[in-house]
């Protein structure tokens, strides 16, 4: 055991004092920040009202209807105006005025000649078609051409029970959005988390699992060629086994990667509670919900996330362990660690199956599958709480999982720190594991 914690202790210290590990520790939060609060800042920084005419083609007023609701349209705390809206009479000459108009948009648009983002053409059939069409230099702007089509529609919904003889008290009371609020149960009790939030909680802890391995896996796997090539392991396994050494190098390269992963997490729930506040220093007026926060999760949805994330890490480190133990040269690796980076691939792909069904069959299946329970079974569990035999059923099979390919690995290693020039083929290998 003390020769285990050395190697352990050895792998760890080794990776925590590289000048890039200490960098990318620093460089994460600062990038997560960047990511997080740069784009919103850049979204909602106030650039001013968006300029719209209106050519109003439609007899009966709905251009001016439609002007009123976006003039009523504000955002932010001070509620300013989003919307700068000129109403142009165009009836008989719809074509004529939407020329006129389009000229003062796009790359002829000229502040001092009353320039205009985008023009808002209502014909006499707008109202029967339900199409109201903008021309614009903002079209390419997802989140502008929501905001838009969130002030016509209900303009235009109002307008057609009205003239079907609905009584506009009516129409306000039938407006009104339902929602449909969601509370997770979790041992026969009710909790305050949504069930939006446990999936998204499960997606996101996924998500940093594949990309966790794609880091860190490879590092493992890099470990172990180096030392092969510089034969430095013909010193050390004189006074440890091939076990023990890819066990330490599994459980030291790993602690490292967590250490740096448990870092960038606290600096995302900094910024995510603290983005705003950042984001105002840039001149951006966000809301105090504008990057979402963390969503609140129970103790026990966390602790399952936790487990199998551990375990997930460490699976597939033991098999870029593996990959590494039969390889020369990180040249090598780039070929033999496909199979190991489809397996990933097909984890994080597989849990979107499960969405209609988490408790089927095939749910039930993959969550005993060493490879797919780490992704698996924290998405079931996160939608349909899972009986405690389950869970532990499927925690083990993953352990149980990482401890053997540890195990093979450390055959493969047996032998092949001996083996130097070309890779193994794979009757070599199935012979090396009978032998060693």
């Amino acid at each position: 055991m003390h020769k285990l914690f050395s190697v352990v202790r050895r792998e760890f210290v080794t990776r925590v004092r590289t000048r890039a590990y200490l960098i990318g520790t620093v460089l994460g939060p600062l990038l997560m920040a960047a990511l997080f609060i740069l784009p919103a800042a850049l979204q909602f920084r106030d650039t001013g009202p968006r300029k719209v005419a209106i050519a109003d083609a439609d007899p009966s007023g709905l251009g001016l209807r439609l002007a009123a609701s976006l003039n009523a349209a504000t955002r932010g705390r001070d509620r300013k105006p989003l919307y700068a809206v000129q109403h142009v009479p165009a009836t008989g000459r719809l074509e004529a005025v939407r020329d006129s108009l389009l000229a003062r948009t796009g790359l002829s648009r000229r502040e001092d000649a009353g320039g205009l983002d985008g023009v808002l053409v209502v014909t006499d059939t707008s109202l029967a078609t339900g199409t109201v069409e903008y021309l614009g230099s903002n079209v390419g702007s997802i989140a502008d051409m929501r905001m838009l089509e969130n002030r016509v529609q209900p303009v235009l919904l109002r307008e057609r029970l009205q003239r079907a003889g609905v009584d506009s008290a009516t129409i306000a009371s039938a407006a009104q959005p339902v929602t449909l609020a969601t509370r997770r149960v979790a041992g026969g009790k009710v909790t305050a988390q949504s069930g939006e939030a446990s999936f998204f909680l499960a997606y996101v802890m996924d998500f940093v699992l594949y990309l966790a391995l794609i880091l860190y896996g490879v590092q493992v796997m890099t470990s172990v060629v180096e030392e092969k090539s510089s034969r430095i392991m013909e010193v050390l396994v004189s006074s440890l086994s091939p076990f023990q050494m890819m066990l330490g190098k599994v459980l030291g390269v790993g602690a490292a990667g967590l250490l740096q992963i448990g870092i960038w997490a606290v600096a995302a729930t900094a910024v995510t509670t603290y983005g705003v506040q950042i984001a105002r220093v840039f001149g951006a007026d966000l809301a105090p919900d504008a990057l979402g926060g963390i969503p609140s999760f129970t103790p026990d949805l966390l602790a399952v996330f936790l487990l199998f994330f551990v375990a997930g890490f460490l699976l597939y480190s033991a098999l870029y362990a593996a990959v590494g133990a039969m390889c020369n040269s990180t040249q090598e690796t780039q070929q033999a660690s496909s199979p190991v980076t489809l397996l990933i691939m097909a984890g994080l792909i597989s849990m979107f199956a499960l969405l209609g069904e988490p408790n089927g069959t095939l749910a039930r299946t993959l969550s005993l599958v060493p490879f797919v329970a780490p992704f698996v079974t924290p998405i079931r569990y996160a939608l349909a709480p899972l009986g405690l035999g389950e869970l532990l059923l499927s925690l083990a099979s993953t352990v149980a999982g990482m401890l053997v390919i540890t195990w093979l690995a450390s055959r493969i290693y047996r032998v092949g720190i001996l083996a130097y020039g070309k890779r193994p083929t794979l009757p070599e290998l199935l012979r090396w594991l009978r032998t060693a």
